[in-house]
Formats: C-alpha cells, sequence, structure tokens
C-alpha cells in the first residue's frame, strides 16, 4: 500500500500537520504568561482564542511554496517568509533582522550565511516550521529529508539547525505512513538512519534509549527542552514525546507542555508531526480554539 501521491492527497496530508502543528504553537504559547502555570500543572486549558507564533505563520509559507512548486524552491520560500513576516508573532531579532532586509531586496544567501559571525544560525527555527513537508512526502521519507534540508537555508545554514528540519521532516513522514505509524523505537530509528551525525543526531539516539522513562521531566533534564533555542536542545526532546504518544494528540502536548522551555515550538513540531496521521489530529474543541489559519495560507478547497 503507498500513501496517496497525488498533488490534492499531498496537499490534503500537509493541510491537516499544519493545523496540528498551529494547535500545538498556539495552545503551548499561551503558558509562557506565568498566571496560566497552574493550569499547566492541572492540564486545563486556558480561554481562547489561542493565538498562533512565528511557527506556524512560517509553516504557512512551507505549504505555500509546496501547494505551488510541488517541491521546495528556496527563493520562492524566502519570499513567501519575507512578505508575510508580521514582527508581532515573536520571531527572534536575527530572522527579524533577515526578513527585513530580504523584503528590501537583500541575498538571503549572504545574509543567511552571515548571521552569527558567519557561522549561521542552529536555532530551531526551521525544525518547527516543516512537518508538513515530511506529511506531503509521507510516501518518501527520504526526499523528505532532501527537501527539509533545502528548506532551512533561507534562515538556518549551521549544520545542526539543518538536521533538526531534516530530522522533524523524517519524523512526519513516518508517522504519516499510509500502514499506520511504526511503533515509537522503529519511528526514532527510522528518523536516526535518515540523517547524519550531528548533535540532533546523538540527542536522538539518547531520546530512543529513554523510551522506556516515565518521567518526561527526567527526560527533559538529559535532552533539552529548548530552553536554549537550538535545534539539538529542542527537537530530540519533542520527537521523544512524539514518538511516546503516537495517535494520542491530548497526551502528547501535556507530556511536552509540562516540562517547561520552549513550549511553542516543542508542541508545534509533536503537533505537526502527530497530526500527520489521521488518528493523531488534534481535539476539535482544541482546533476551534485555535487562531484560523492567515487568508493567504493554501485551504486544499
Amino acid at each position: 500500500m503507498t500513501a496517496d501521491s497525488s498533488s490534492s492527497g499531498r496537499l490534503e496530508r500537509a493541510l491537516a500537520s499544519l493545523r496540528g502543528l498551529a494547535v500545538g504553537d498556539a495552545l503551548g504559547s499561551q503558558f509562557f504568561v506565568p498566571a496560566n502555570h497552574p493550569l499547566l500543572k492541572r492540564r486545563e486549558l486556558p480561554a481562547g482564542p489561542w493565538q498562533w507564533t512565528d511557527d506556524t505563520e512560517m509553516a504557512c509559507s512551507v505549504v505555500a511554496v509546496l501547494a505551488a512548486r510541488r517541491r521546495i524552491d528556496q527563493d520562492a520560500l524566502a519570499r513567501s517568509f519575507a512578505e508575510h513576516h508580521d514582527f508581532d508573532r515573536g520571531y527572534g531579532p536575527a530572522v527579524n533582522r533577515l526578513l527585513r532586509l530580504v523584503r528590501e531586496g537583500e541575498d538571503w544567501r549572504e545574509l543567511a550565511a552571515g548571521l552569527f559571525n558567519g557561522r549561521g544560525s542552529w536555532g530551531n527555527g526551521a525544525a518547527m516550521r516543516i512537518a508538513p513537508l515530511g506529511a506531503w512526502y509521507a510516501d518518501d521519507p527520504q526526499q523528505a529529508t532532501h527537501q527539509a534540508e533545502i528548506s532551512a537555508y533561507p534562515t538556518h545554514q549551521h549544520r545542526e539547525a539543518v538536521v533538526g528540519a531534516m530530522a522533524v521532516a523524517a519524523a512526519a513522514a513516518l508517522a504519516g505512513s499510509p500502514d499506520g505509524p511504526p511503533g515509537p523505537e522503529a519511528l526514532l530509528d527510522g528518523v536516526i538512519a535518515l540523517v547524519p551525525k550531528s548533535a540532533v543526531g546523538q540527542g536522538l539516539r539518547r531520546a530512543r534509549d529513554m523510551l522506556d522513562y516515565a518521567d518526561a521531566g527526567t527526560v527533559a533534564a538529559v535532552l533539552g527542552c529548548g530552553r536554549r533555542t537550538t535545534a539539538h536542545d529542542t527537537v530530540p526532546f519533542a520527537l521523544w514525546s512524539a514518538a511516546r504518544s503516537l495517535g494520542d494528540y491530548e497526551t502528547a502536548f501535556w507530556t511536552t507542555a509540562g516540562v517547561g522551555g520552549d513550549m511553542d515550538t516543542t508542541c508545534a513540531i509533536v503537533g505537526g508531526v502527530l497530526a500527520s496521521a489521521k488518528a493523531g489530529a488534534p481535539p476539535a474543541a482544541w482546533t476551534e480554539r485555535t487562531e484560523a489559519l492567515p487568508e493567504w495560507a493554501p485551504t486544499g478547497l
């Protein structure tokens, strides 16, 4: 059995993942407000509507480019990021400046390569937005990792950031398998096999070895949960959490958010990976409380 490789089938999967990403992003971002922390401990939902962040805005651009080009076109992706950049969505200062300069006509290649004294950013921006691309390529996880690598460069050129994006895309592709998601260990093994050696890869191996740990806080203490806002401090835990709760969006969200850290990003990654499979869609009531996707985003209609 193969996944629907038609354009409409790919877009349907990508949009499902995008909606799961948006819910995780928007709900996760609510708990940055100290007054909401008691709700998190009790696993109670805050009042809506929940507004999403840059994670969702950039993910919409990824899906828009895929819908228009059937692949990642770096120039088109950079233009979309820049044209739809909303400063108030919580972008980091380096990307805020980069996208402003791209809008003014400067070359994203030089700008992205020059970040952080020429090392490039190793943040989690390329990973947080990419799960819908993995869902698009659920019939071809290798192509998912290749396209994810290409997609990272307009903003993130450090190898760890690139590998982080590759890992999340691979996980979403594997989770979206037409035969159903693999088991937790098989999912992480599949991702590990698809990404190059790296700190992210080392973290994923540790994540696989910790799948039998019940205490997410202990796992986050070892793997990181985004507090350092780097790919290798973010992606391994997010994929550990996704692997542990495939098909159960609610459990995955509360487990992920419960350890703190960069909650909008970790929950966006987890939400996008889980929603790549129909069984992993967010609860309808959660989707209803989440801010609608922007008018310019593809709808699949």
